[in-house]
């Protein structure tokens, strides 16, 4: 990095927030999983959408690539930096910027928290619903780059469908601001869409205008055994019909993928005696006073004789239902303590997941002999978190080298099934040389006719999705 350029930096953004040192952006150098790393040429923290604007321009007049990046918690690789870029850190953009109640709309920056979003909403008696296991340091900014999912998709919906307006830094540093609060606008293209889910490439979005919804006041969880996936898209199904929009949350937890969290998450507690092959995860809100436990109760029994499910356990309180959410949101860590894993975030039709399971886990089965296969996820949305290891960690190794058979076995499932690659987590560099194959021609012309339109150079965050 010339002595000009970063000196241009340090004027725009204070000598204090251009770091260089190798101990100072070692943490923005590599991914949460610890699968990439590389350097840039330096961490920027720009203070508002000005200092960013600005950072965009020199860099552009300096023909330097660009790396934007929020609380690094992505599991594609999407936020860390190939090599010899701008890594531009937006967690001081961390201000609230507007709440209209009446409007039941937010308006916060890029770098806030998840976990800051929901709690300003809360203190104004409204809900962000976006839920996800790392909200403590995730951000809105990458939430919305990413098109963020979590275990409320059922009700809500993904990211996408939580945003009203963007503030966005264009790739020649000149600024956006379409931060509206409207719920209908039929004026044109819809500009936002584009950079929701574009994982910073086509720009950096530095503020948003969100959704809120009423502060549910009453949650029922349950935890429940099912005979296989197949019963558990049928009691999907009948809950849907018996407890309509309350239903918030309907995951699938597997055997193995919740050994996994008893073996290495202290305190964990198996909730039912059984020890079913496949279990569920429940729960149900509403903002109205009401016997929502009872509610849950019935439609269970409900399940129960029509053979759905085989047990069922209801928290009875809300450290009981904070310890069954506890053993759905342990399953990365516990994964992570265990060893590496080849990762899938696949989506496929509901009424296709258990095709899906059925057909991914012989294939593995026959081509990986002893292959243990941590299936879990959002059923009620139809995303599967799909990640096959070798139990033994000596052998492991070699299979984890064998990534690129087990991908193609497991996205062609997928994609046969009229399914997707990549449910919530994105692109990034993980899968950016497999797009090509689940995608058509048309649409992959499509992809790079919009990032030449808007990134001519390829300067905004290279290598990734395209």
């Amino acid at each position: 990095m010339s002595a000009d350029f970063s000196d241009s930096l340090r004027v725009i953004v204070g000598a204090a927030h251009v770091l260089t040192d190798a101990f100072d952006i070692a943490s923005y150098c590599t991914d949460w999983r610890g699968r990439y790393s590389g350097q840039p040429l330096c961490v920027v923290k720009p203070a508002d959408t000005d200092e960013v604007a600005a950072v965009v321009r020199a860099c552009a007049a300096a023909n330097v690539a660009i790396v934007p990046q929020g609380g690094n918690t992505g599991l594609c690789g999407g936020a860390t930096p190939i090599g010899g870029e701008v890594l531009v850190s937006l967690t001081r953009l961390n201000r609230i910027r507007a709440i209209d109640t009446d409007n039941n709309t937010l308006t916060v920056e890029a770098g806030c928290t998840l976990a800051s979003v929901k709690a300003a909403a809360a203190e104004a008696d409204r809900l962000f619903p976006l839920s996800l296991a790392a909200e403590g340091t995730a951000t809105i900014g990458g939430n919305l780059a990413t098109n963020a999912g979590g275990v409320q998709v059922l009700r809500y919906g993904n990211a996408r469908e939580l945003c009203l307006g963007l503030e966005v830094v264009l790739p020649d540093g000149r600024l956006w601001d379409g931060l509206r609060g409207l719920r209908k606008n039929n004026t044109g293209y819809d500009l936002k869409q584009l950079f929701i889910g574009a994982e910073g490439t086509l720009g950096l979005i530095t503020a948003a205008v969100l959704k809120l919804f009423p502060q549910p006041t009453h949650t029922a969880t349950a935890w429940a055994a099912v005979p296989a996936p197949a019963a558990a898209v049928a009691l999907l199904a009948l809950l849907r019909e018996k407890l309509g929009d309350r239903l918030t949350a309907f995951e699938l937890i597997g055997r193995p993928a919740l050994d996994l969290v008893l073996k290495n998450i202290p305190a964990s507690r198996d909730p039912l005696i059984s020890r079913p092959q496949w279990q569920v995860l429940i729960e149900i809100v509403d903002a109205m006073p009401c016997a929502l436990a009872d509610a849950l109760e019935n439609a269970l029994a409900a399940g129960i004789e029509a053979g759905h499910a085989s047990d069922a356990v209801v928290a009875q309180s809300l450290t009981q239902a904070h310890a069954l959410w506890a053993l759905r949101e342990g399953i990365p860590t516990a994964q992570k303590i265990e060893g590496l894993s080849i990762k899938h975030d696949i989506s496929v039709p509901i009424s296709r997941l258990p095709e899906f399971i059925a057909q991914a886990d012989a294939a593995l089965a026959a081509a990986f002999p002893g292959v243990r296969i941590v299936c879990f996820g959002h059923l009620g949305d139809g995303n599967l978190h799909y990640n096959p290891s070798n139990p033994n960690a000596a052998d492991n190794a070699a299979f984890i080298a064998q990534s690129a058979a087990v991908n193609r076995l497991v996205h062609d499932i997928a994609h046969d099934l009229g399914g997707s690659i990549s449910a919530e987590h994105g692109i990034g560099q993980l899968k950016r040389a497999e797009l090509p194959r689940y995608k058509s021609a048309v649409e992959m012309d499509l992809l790079r006719a919009i990032k030449q339109a808007l990134d001519p150079r390829g300067l905004m965050n290279p290598g990734k999705i395209l």
